[in-house]
């Protein structure tokens, strides 16, 4: 993986998977859903969410929703998606951001090595020196709950050290972000040689070795990610919970009722609007990366009969998402249970 990528791959894979497809503008949601599932994460063989059907004429496109994190120890019955998979024209998958730093193989090795400290403040801070008291306070009460052990983490920055602490709140909740409804599509695409369609986003950065010096030397507008992501622990693991129960159960109402927020937008622009990456092809990238997506999915539309598409479930069942914007375009979408089964 070259340089520049490992710094996005870290936000698209720990905050936002498939970069800014899945992001949340809104704040931390204040009000708790009345409605809640049991609070123990369930296990075992599971129905998995239903499909959302996009259609026009007699043109149809199976959406399923994804979602981080999901419950660790569930066994997703996908046989009847993968029913469907093998019955579609073309399977079309979320936006992969590819950057490209010009830097050629062997240029790509050499920076390798100029990635080591970038987790770390550039004039070697602890974590209670950059963020406010009143924010380190409740770190110390997380920290020793989800990161007792871990002391290396109080040299890194904030950024960093507010996702360690979410990767091992959400493990020791029972939850794991692994991307199972990905892996689970392409192979089933693959079995029954359906072609895949990844929408791609390029992005050229011009000088990857000073931009990762100047990362590296730079201090960032992170403490709102850091502020969000503690708020984020302390006040939504139970939702996350009730989120991936509904997900894992086929529970659709209750998907479409909980909130989707999300701490990693603060997280996604305090590394994008850092000055290291001024200049840079960053403009916009939610507009574009969504422009992208849509594109695609009005194409497979208009040429086959049936299409499959993976979606962020915030982007299927939000008014701001994009199959509410599908709806705009003249297209009937319909959740499960509205429709006739594939």
């Amino acid at each position: 993986m070259r340089p520049m990528r490992l710094l996005l791959a870290f936000i698209s894979l720990c905050w936002v998977p498939q970069l800014a497809m899945a992001a949340d503008p809104a704040a931390l949601a204040p009000d708790a859903p009345t409605r809640v599932l049991e609070e123990i994460v369930v296990s075992g063989e599971q129905p998995g969410p239903g499909l959302w059907k996009v259609s026009k004429g007699d043109h149809v496109m199976w959406v399923l929703g994804s979602l981080t994190p999901v419950p660790k120890r569930m066994y997703w019955q996908s046989a009847d998606i993968e029913k469907v998979v093998a019955g579609s024209q073309e399977v079309l998958l979320g936006v992969a951001v590819q950057v490209d730093s010009g830097e050629g193989f062997f240029g790509s090795l050499a920076l390798m090595g100029s990635l080591l400290g970038v987790r770390k403040n550039p004039e070697k801070e602890l974590l209670k020196d950059v963020v406010p008291a009143e924010l380190y306070a409740r770190w110390l009460v997380l920290k020793q709950k989800y990161l007792a052990r871990s002391n290396a983490v109080e040299k890194r920055r904030p950024i960093f050290a507010a996702y360690d602490l979410y990767e091992k709140a959400i493990a020791k909740s029972g939850l794991s972000n692994a991307d199972i409804t990905s892996k689970v599509v392409r192979k089933a695409a693959k079995r029954s040689k359906v072609p895949i369609t990844q929408t791609k986003l390029k992005i050229k950065i011009n000088d990857a070795k000073g931009a990762i010096r100047k990362f590296k030397q730079s201090s960032l507008d992170d403490v709102e990610c850091f502020a969000k992501t503690l708020q984020h622990v302390e006040s939504d693991l139970e939702t996350m919970k009730d989120r991936a129960n509904a997900w894992a159960t086929g529970d659709t109402a209750l998907l479409q009722e909980l909130s989707y927020t999300d701490q990693g937008r603060a997280c996604v622009m305090a590394m994008l609007e850092s000055s290291a990456f001024e200049g840079e092809d960053f403009a916009n990238l939610e507009d574009r990366v969504e422009d992208e997506w849509l594109k695609n999915a009005e194409t497979a539309l208009g040429k086959n009969k049936s299409t499959f598409a993976v979606l962020p479930m915030r982007q299927l069942v939000e008014t701001d998402g994009l199959l509410a914007t599908l709806r705009t375009r003249g297209y009937t979408v319909e959740a499960p249970g509205q429709q006739s089964e594939p």
